[in-house]
């Protein structure tokens, strides 16, 4: 207690106390110096590296983050099946991938790599086929058969048409195409009142000086019933068919296609109709009569409710476009 009538204190105490303090202060110190390299050590069992600042300088007092081993640091994920459309942030781990959702390949390809090269789409149907029934009923010759010149096609539960998907992912894989340098030709391109028959379509091919022709279609299997397929033309010599040229070329192309249609969209091999992905037919005129390696793709089943979901989406449609545009790039550069 201090205040003005109090005494100073006597000399002898004054000693006493500053001999005391100048005792502790190297106890303190020595005491802190052990702290600083014993007690920081025992979160890692060793010698613990001092913290920095975030100019890279120690700082005393604070501790080191807890070291990881390599085993016990899990790799990022970085497969293209597992990242979303568009880009990621650099140093973040890809997000899981789910069943039937993994997006398509993101390797470059050159804007020439198909500089020079003519591909046929071919849109399955039309959306104005209902209205011409007439027309599209007319038989026409396949060279093993005649068969109707066309059909309307089918559609989801909700009204989507089969006509309306096919065009839909044909533009969006003309685009693709477009930009790796190819020249694209549409068969039809909704600017037909109905049609064209299938004898034209598949003349479309050689007219356009085509280097190669795909159908895009959706099926109209029983609804219990899913996935995709791919059909490749049988040999036909009979009539006006003579497809012999192409189909070794259009096998490879349809083993192309099923790998990298898969990879795009995660839609497995159909399981109602074919076997592993995979129909050899020859009672379909775009694929008798075609000279041009040709084949078709049944991208899912619109009747059942699962695929027509897939379908129905414009994300998964690009994806679809994707596989589409990537398995003809790969047989139009790989030899």
């Amino acid at each position: 207690m201090t205040g003005p009538n109090s005494r100073p204190p006597r000399r002898s105490t004054l000693l006493r106390a500053t001999t005391a303090v100048g005792a502790a202060v190297p106890l303190c110190l020595a005491s802190w110096l052990g702290w600083q390299s014993l007690g920081h050590s025992a979160a890692v069992g060793g010698t613990a590296a001092p913290a920095t600042s975030p100019t890279g300088t120690a700082t005393p007092g604070t501790t080191a983050p807890e070291a990881t081993t390599p085993e016990a640091t899990a790799p990022e994920a970085t497969a293209p099946e597992a990242t979303a459309p568009g880009t990621t942030t650099p140093g973040t781990p890809a997000p899981a991938q789910t069943p039937n959702t993994p997006a398509p390949s993101d390797t470059p390809v050159s804007p020439t790599a198909l500089a020079g090269r003519t591909i046929l789409l071919d849109p399955g149907h039309n959306p104005g086929n209902s209205a011409h029934t007439a027309e599209i009923n007319r038989l026409v010759d396949i060279g093993n058969s005649r068969k109707q010149c066309d059909t309307t096609g089918t559609e989801t539960n909700s009204g989507y048409t089969e006509a309306e998907y096919a065009l839909d992912v044909s533009h969006r894989a003309r685009a693709i195409l477009a930009a790796r340098g190819a020249t694209v030709v549409l068969v039809q391109d909704g600017d037909r009142p109905w049609g064209p028959c299938i004898d034209e379509r598949a003349r479309a091919g050689a007219d356009a000086h085509a280097d190669v022709a795909l159908s895009v279609h959706g099926d109209g299997g029983p609804a219990g019933g899913s996935g995709f397929h791919v059909i490749l033309p049988a040999k036909v010599a009979a009539g006006k068919a003579d497809n012999a040229a192409i189909v070794e070329p259009s096998r490879r192309l349809g083993l192309l296609l099923r790998e990298h249609f898969r990879a795009a969209t995660g839609e497995p091999y159909a399981d109602y109709t074919a076997s592993d992905g995979l129909d050899t037919r020859s009672d379909l005129g775009g694929l008798n009569l075609s000279t041009v390696p040709k084949v078709f793709i049944e991208c899912g089943n619109m009747r059942n409710p699962v695929d027509a979901k897939r379908m129905t989406d414009p994300q998964w449609r690009q994806r679809a476009a994707q596989g589409i545009a990537d398995a003809l790039t790969a047989y139009l550069t790989t030899r």
